[in-house]
C-alpha cells in the first residue's frame, strides 16, 4: 500500500508553511522481522502549531502476542487490544493521518522501520520524509555524533530539559504529543534565519547545511 509523501518543493519552504504529523508507535517487540505494532498515535503539526483536535490514537489487535518485556513498558495486554482492528484494517486509517505530510518521531529506527514492514519501501526511503526530533535535540545541545547513541535522550527526560510536559510516558498518543511540542520548541530554537524543512531535515540527519544554521543554545 503505497503512501504519497509531501512534494520535495516543501522542502525548500519555511517550516511554518509545512504539514508535519507526529507518530509514535508501540509494538510487541523490536525484532522488525517478526514483531507488529499493537497502537500508533498520530498528532499533527500545521501553521507552527499542534493540532490537537486532529489528534489520532488506535489500537491495534496483532497477529504476534505482545512480549513480556514490551508489555511491561506500554501496558497493553492481549486482553487490553482484543477486538481492536487488525493490521490490514487500521493501516488504512494510518496511511490517511500520514498521506502528504513530513513525520516526526522520536528514535527514528523504530518508527521508519515499522513503516516499511506495514506499508512497504525501504527504511531509507522513509527516513527521508522523517525528522528524529531527538537527533535534534542532540544537535541543540551541540554534543558530539556519538551522542546519538546516548540513552540519556530519552524522549521523557529530554521533554524536562525543554519545558515540554509528559503525561503518560510509553503511551503512543502522548508520546507522540511530546515529540510534536518538543519539535515546536527545537524549531524556533534555530539561529540565524527561519529555518526550512530541508533545514530540520539535515539537522536531524547531523548535516545542517551552514555552521550558523544551528540552534540558540540556552534560549
Amino acid at each position: 500500500m503505497r503512501v504519497p509523501g509531501p512534494s520535495r518543493l516543501v522542502r525548500r519552504r519555511s517550516w511554518r508553511d509545512a504539514g508535519f504529523v507526529s507518530l509514535d508507535f508501540e509494538a510487541t517487540g523490536l525484532d522488525f522481522a517478526r514483531d507488529v505494532i499493537v497502537s500508533f498515535g498520530v498528532v499533527p503539526v500545521r501553521g507552527g502549531r499542534v493540532v490537537l483536535a486532529e489528534a489520532l490514537h488506535q489500537l491495534v489487535d496483532p497477529d504476534v502476542p505482545p512480549s513480556v518485556s514490551s508489555q511491561k513498558i506500554h501496558e497493553l495486554r492481549p486482553q487490553d487490544l482484543a477486538g481492536s482492528p487488525r493490521l490490514d484494517e487500521a493501516r488504512v486509517t494510518l496511511r490517511e493521518a500520514i498521506r502528504g505530510r513530513y513525520l516526526l518521531v522520536w528514535y527514528a529506527d523504530v518508527e521508519v522501520n515499522f513503516l516499511s514492514a506495514i506499508f512497504g519501501g525501504s527504511a531509507a526511503r522513509w527516513r527521508r520524509r522523517t525528522i528524529d526530533v531527538r537527533n535534534l535535540a542532540i544537535e541543540a545541545d551541540g554534543a558530539p555524533p556519538s551522542a546519538r547513541s546516548d540513552y540519556g535522550y530519552g524522549l521523557t527526560s529530554t521533554a524536562g530539559r525543554l519545558g515540554v510536559p509528559v503525561a503518560s510516558p510509553h503511551d503512543a498518543l502522548d508520546d507522540a504529543l511530546v515529540t510534536a511540542q518538543a519539535f515546536l520548541v527545537l524549531a524556533t530554537r534555530w539561529s540565524g534565519t527561519e529555518p526550512t524543512v530541508g533545514d530540520l531535515v539535515r539537522g536531524a540527519a547531523g548535516r545542517p547545511r551552514r555552521v550558523e544554521q544551528r540552534f540558540k543554545l540556552g534560549v
